[in-house]
């Protein structure tokens, strides 16, 4: 037997494709009518609160976890169906691939749950997706894990190249992004080709690259009045082939003019590459200018280029100076300042800041220039700082939606209506109250059995409400 990662029993679930406006209460009222609920979260970005799109639901009995698993998956949740799979802590299960196939060419028509009826027929299944774009139009290909490769392998043996609604499908094992890389640099045959005179035929390009190898086929790109685009595409039998037109007929000429050869790509594959290349572009510059590069803010519109680098010529040889503007000229009121090196830098920080230029009103912010993503980065540190200070004054409710013990019961509904408890006399000693007769999110627990109202005293504890009435009364006896 294969040594296979199996799921450990568990009562929580995760929910996922959630509508940004799904709260716990919802998901509660949802999931409450199945049995007794644990806990219920909604996972939030740590900076803006705002929610990620999925939860955890946290069922007391493993029982009542299944059949929320069997009943409510697809459900439509705020308009949009939900995708429930069992929670998977453990991330070996889901990184090892066991069990895991891709299917792709899916008919648009198919969603999560005509996926799952489709393949829960070969196995158990552990998680089912179909992938949708920001329209939650379907991308033509989804995932299924299973929890075991037996199951895996018999649904790709009885669905691969067969008919799902009107297309035939593909099916196969999952492979991991570096994986496919690997795999697709070593066996690609379509050779892209541009900057192609607008007189270049199909049959120029056939004579160009059928000394390299056989091809499959050639063909330009053309518009609807049949003119060139200037780029096309050819098709080798191997892969060796195409590396190899590609190496000798790059920069070389067609019909005069100088042509660009290479590998064929998707559109989003050259928008990943280029993105990582204009990320890498602004490290190495930030790596080149880092420690001259001033950034000055409150520049007044009557300060220009001229002045700002007068203003600053004094403390070393100024490099460049620029004002950033607006469409129609205005200045946006900062600009930058780079210098030789690091001292004629910092010296001009240290003189220049918080100092008002003569004619004008505000003082001077120079600092050195940081990109945007580090600039980011210290404020979401500096506001995580600035929260761990307020939390350690004053005792903040778990997010977590705990619900209380006796709040409901699986047989009633899910939402009873509690008794306001009533003003008691003054003189009447006032007794604590249970969870069972107060709502969760007005109090927190303290200690077993005692709650406290969420008001700190001016000593900076909290009081119960039964330690308020005793020193009242206290006073009033005195």
């Amino acid at each position: 037997m294969s040594n296979i990662p199996k799921p450990h029993p568990s009562a929580s679930l995760y929910v996922g494709d959630l509508s940004p406006n799904v709260t716990e209460g919802m998901l509660f009222e949802l999931f409450s009518q199945i049995g007794p609920l644990a806990s219920i979260r909604v996972c939030r970005d740590t900076l803006t609160r705002r929610s990620l799109g999925y939860a955890y639901v946290n069922f007391h009995s493993v029982v009542d976890a299944e059949r929320a698993l069997d009943t409510l998956n697809n459900y439509a949740i705020k308009g949009k169906p939900c995708r429930i799979m069992w929670s998977q802590r453990d991330p070996s299960i889901r990184k090892s691939g066991i069990g895991n196939i891709f299917i792709k060419n899916l008919d648009p028509t198919i969603g999560h749950k005509e996926l799952y009826d489709t393949f829960s027929a070969f196995g158990n299944i552990l998680s089912c997706k179909v992938a949708m774009d920001e329209n939650g139009n379907s991308k033509g290909f989804a995932f299924v894990h299973f929890e075991n490769a037996e199951s895996a392998d018999k649904a790709i043996d009885l669905v691969n190249e067969r008919l799902l609604g009107t297309k035939k499908v593909f099916v196969g094992k999952f492979q991991a992004k570096k994986e496919r890389k690997k795999q697709k640099d070593s066996s690609w045959t379509n050779v892209y080709i541009k900057d192609l005179d607008p007189a270049v035929t199909e049959n120029d390009l056939l004579q160009a690259f059928q000394f390299y190898g056989n091809i499959t086929s050639a063909v330009i790109m053309r518009k609807g009045d049949d003119t060139s685009l200037g780029f096309g595409f050819v098709n080798f039998e191997r892969h060796e082939n195409a590396q190899t037109a590609v190496e000798h007929l790059h920069q070389s000429e067609i019909n005069g003019k100088k042509i660009w050869c290479g590998r064929a790509q998707k559109k989003a594959e050259r928008q990943s590459e280029l993105q990582q290349k204009f990320k890498q572009l602004k490290i190495e510059q930030f790596n080149k200018y880092q420690g001259i590069n001033l950034y000055i803010k409150n520049l007044e519109d009557e300060i220009d280029e001229e002045r700002l680098k007068k203003e600053f010529s004094v403390y070393g040889q100024i490099r460049s100076a620029k004002i950033m503007q607006d469409e129609t000229g205005n200045s946006k009121g900062f600009g930058f300042i780079c210098y030789t090196n690091a001292e004629e830098a910092q010296n001009a920080i240290n003189d220049m800041n918080s100092r008002i230029l003569s004619g004008c009103n505000k003082p001077l912010y120079v600092a050195l220039h940081e990109p945007k993503d580090i600039r980011r980065q210290k404020l979401a540190q500096r506001n995580g700082g600035m929260r761990k200070i307020r939390n350690t004054n004053v005792p903040v409710a778990t997010p977590v939606y705990q619900v209380p013990p006796g709040y409901y019961s699986s047989t009633s509904a899910p939402f009873t209506v509690l008794p306001q408890p009533m003003t008691q006399p003054r003189n009447a000693p006032r007794t604590a109250w249970t969870a069972s007769q107060m709502p969760p999110q007005q109090y927190q627990v303290q200690s077993p059995g005692q709650y406290m109202t969420g008001r700190p005293s001016r000593g900076g504890r909290q009081q119960t409400s039964a330690g308020r009435a005793g020193g009242r009364s206290g006073r009033r006896s005195n």
